[in-house]
This record gives structure tokens, sequence and C-alpha cells, in this order.
């Protein structure tokens, strides 16, 4: 439980990042991390074209750089895209100056006014300086479906357990989640729906 939801001692750390949504409204927020990836990436946007649902990609800068084709996929399917750094960089591990600059770099592709660290790890520093111009966007429930340990039926368990009103969901549009994602995500927006959740985006 401490890896796919998030207890509220580390959610207190970043105390204007969204970790949740409404918690009185039966919604869901879909977001996906590390892409824009060929073939993996239009085929997310492909499903939930399927569906009509909306969802918030949050991107890393080189990728963007050197796939803009899928980024405009994205954006001209009406998805919401936000910045998650220029190399993936891992915040605690990173100078503060070296980091804001890395998050500058990505934005010059990205243009967005959302971010979301790297495996949610960052310096109080870095994060004071960022969220003067960023809205933070955690998570409420990480699939884990990057995680070579998991399969994808573990991966829609997880959605299944840890799913509560206004959870923002974190799945993975890269190579190491493909198998895991494609199982998991099309049976994950089916449950939800029998469930009665709204999908939305972030305003």
């Amino acid at each position: 439980m401490f890896i796919e939801q998030v207890p509220g001692f580390v959610r207190n750390l970043f105390p204007k990042a969204l970790w949740r949504m409404n918690p009185d409204e039966k919604a869901v927020y879909l977001t996906f991390d590390d892409g824009p990836i060929p073939v993996i990436t239009p085929w997310v946007v492909d499903l939930l074209g399927r569906y009509n649902i909306k969802a918030t990609f949050f991107m890393v800068g080189d990728n963007v750089h050197k796939f803009p084709q899928e980024y405009m996929q994205v954006i001209e399917n009406g998805h919401r895209v936000g910045n998650h750094t220029f190399n993936h960089l891992k915040g605690l591990f990173t100078g503060t100056k070296e980091y804001i600059e890395n998050v500058d770099q990505a934005d010059a592709f990205i243009h967005s006014n959302l971010f979301r660290p790297p495996h949610g790890l960052l310096r109080r520093s870095q994060y004071n300086e960022l969220s003067k111009r960023y809205q933070f966007i955690m998570w409420d429930l990480v699939t884990r479906d990057y995680s070579f340990r998991l399969y994808g039926e573990d991966v829609l368990a997880n959605v299944k357990k840890f799913v509560r009103n206004g959870s923002i969901i974190t799945f993975h549009d890269s190579m190491r989640s493909e198998s895991n994602l494609k199982y998991a995500l099309p049976r994950s927006i089916d449950w939800l729906l029998e469930q009665g959740y709204e999908f939305k985006v972030f305003k």
C-alpha cells in the first residue's frame, strides 16, 4: 500500500500538490507518465478515443523532442500534457539549479503549467521554486504497470483495490510497461465505468 497509495505523511511534504481530487465526487483522473513513445502512446490515445475519455500525459521533454508526431497526436486528440523534466531526473540526486534548468528545457517543448516530478522525488528547494510556476500533480494510485514483478492481472487488481473517489491514477506509456499496460488499461476502464466512475481531466 505504501507504493500503490501514498500515505498522508508523504503527501504533507508537498502541501500545494494535488494528490487526490474531490473525495465526494465519483470521478477519477487518468494520467500517463514518461512518454511520448512511438506505438505505445498512439495505442493509448486510440484506446481512450474509443471510450471518449480524456487524460493527462506527463511527458519527458527529450521524448517530445525525438517524437513530436506522437506529442501532437496527444494534443490534437484533446488530452492535457504536463512537464516531467527533460531527462526524467530524480530531484533528490540532482542539484537544484540543474533540476530547474532541466524542467525549463522540457518546458520549451511541452508548454504546460502542470508538473509531475519523476518518482515523486525532489528537494524542498526544487519544490519551492517550481511550485511558483507550476501546479504539481502527484497521484493517489500508482498502478505499478512498470514492475517486472507484476503481471497485467496484478496491475488490474491494484486499480480495483486502491481506487476511490477523486483518485489520480497513474499508468505509464513506456516500453517497460507495454505488456501490463495493454492488459490492464482497457480492463481497468471497463471496470471503472461499471462501478459508475466518471473520467475527468485537470482544469
